[in-house]
C-alpha cells in the first residue's frame, strides 16, 4: 500500500535505524516497485538468498520481520 511504501522509504533513510533493517526496507521497496530478486540482489550487492529470506520474513511477520531476531550477536551480561 502507499502507506507501507512511505514507511519503508522512511526506514531506509533513517540514520537511527540499524543498517540491516534499512537494507531490508530497501529490498522490500524495490520488490514492491516490481524489481525481481536477482535485480534487487545486484543493486544491494548481496546474495539472492538474502533477498528471498527478507521477502519471506515480511510475508510471515510483517514489520517485525525487518528487525534483527532476539538472540543474534554477542551475548551481553
Amino acid at each position: 500500500s502507499q502507506s507501507e511504501e512511505e514507511t519503508l522509504t522512511e526506514l531506509h533513510q533513517a540514520s537511527s535505524v540499524p543498517y540491516r533493517t534499512r537494507n531490508r526496507a530497501w529490498m522490500l521497496k524495490l520488490n514492491a516497485q516490481g524489481r525481481n530478486v536477482p535485480e534487487i540482489a545486484q543493486i544491494l550487492s548481496c546474495h539472492e538468498h538474502t533477498v528471498r529470506a527478507t521477502i519471506q520474513r515480511w510475508r510471515d511477520r510483517g514489520w517485525v520481520g525487518l528487525w534483527e531476531a532476539q538472540g543474534r550477536g554477542a551475548l551481553k551480561d
